[in-house]
């Protein structure tokens, strides 16, 4: 019997150190034989937000012990890994340097192969880690850095349907919790917050919710944040705050998801898949909307795991593996790529004076 690649998959882009390796079973499904992640929670906690500088120091103070840690945990030796997967962007440049140079660094020892893998990709392959997904779906991506909607034709290639204008749906909720004084991670604690509130206390803006497509926007709806904070006095005002905007966030991504799902039908008349990754899919107010809407379309709504939702060196192994398996293989001058789009040709929306 031909043996199943194993792939080491290595993840530096931003706060988490991250080392995985997986193999494939002979079904196709996915064997997850490590998953270790180390955060930065309170190396940054006392700033508010990452610093760039302190997550790469603390990445090359613990690469070589997360990823032996991830070897013993798997069971296996270190040689018996077939490729070494990292993330090569989009993300935090000094970030990305420490797990890609150390990623080369190990394929080279062990002259196996080396795989570069963008970051987005890995969230958009992670429901693959636990459950079956057919090509084509739609895909919306909402993480720290990233919120859009992208309808995934096959591995390898996307067609952006969707983004955010300004700010990512994770950060407004990050900074949404420190308006409020919610120590980071601030989403998760959000939704805490917002069980014990008023969700019809405030009246929140919906930026761009009657234009731009499934186009997303929150600075609009974070500078309106502010200005309640601002006059906030007791513990039951913080929590009818957060109750409202995540209520405002539910009915935006409700909204938007309707017309994206639209867009995708145009596209994949036959597609009814539609699968939410990255951070924020970890919320659980947000699953139950988008579920509940996938409902009403007919779709079948996927998610990882809540342990893969966030930043894992899992979903960078997956998409390592299917890189092997196509031989789609980099050199070990590859570089890092702060800015790496899925959809190559979508136009670049960020930015004072964009037009929708």
């Amino acid at each position: 019997m031909k043996k199943k690649p194993i792939i080491l998959g290595i993840e530096t882009s931003c706060d988490e150190t991250a080392a995985s390796i997986i193999q494939e079973n002979d079904d196709g499904s996915i064997k997850i034989l490590s998953n270790t992640i180390s955060s930065q929670f309170d190396i940054h906690k006392e700033f508010g937000g990452v610093v760039p500088e302190l997550a790469a120091r603390s990445h090359a103070e613990k690469i070589d012990l997360i990823t032996k840690k991830a070897v013993l945990e798997s069971g296996l030796k270190i040689n018996n890994i077939d490729a070494i997967a990292a993330t090569a962007g989009p993300g935090l440049v000094v970030c990305l340097s420490v797990g890609l140079n150390f990623g080369k660094a190990v394929a080279a020892s062990l002259k196996k192969p080396f795989i570069a893998v963008n970051h987005l990709e890995g969230h958009a392959l992670s429901p693959k880690l636990n459950s079956k997904l057919d090509y084509p779906y739609l895909l919306l991506l909402i993480s720290g850095g990233h919120s859009q909607f992208l309808s995934v034709e096959k591995f390898g290639k996307y067609k952006r349907l969707g983004t955010t204008i300004d700010d990512a749906l994770g950060e407004a909720f990050d900074k949404t919790a420190k308006l409020i004084g919610i120590d980071l991670p601030g989403g998760p604690k959000i939704e805490k917050y917002a069980k014990f509130g008023n969700p019809n206390k405030f009246n929140l803006p919906k930026p761009i919710i009657n234009r731009g497509g499934c186009n997303l926007s929150f600075a609009g709806l974070k500078t309106a944040v502010l200005k309640i904070s601002k006059t906030i006095r007791t513990k039951k005002e913080k929590f009818d705050l957060a109750a409202s905007f995540q209520k405002t966030i539910e009915q935006i991504l409700y909204i938007k998801t309707k017309i994206a799902i639209k867009e995708f039908k145009k596209l994949n008349k036959y597609g009814n898949r539609f699968v939410v990754a990255g951070g924020v899919a970890a919320n659980e107010r947000i699953r139950k909307v988008l579920i509940d809407l996938c409902y009403e379309e007919n779709f079948k709504s996927i998610f990882p795991p809540l342990n893969l939702c966030g930043d894992n060196a899992a979903m960078i192994a997956m998409v390592g593996l299917e890189k092997f398996k196509l031989k789609q293989f980099n050199d070990l001058d590859h570089p890092v790529k702060p800015r790496w789009p899925l959809d190559k040709q979508a136009a670049f929306l960020k930015g004072a004076g964009v037009q929708l």
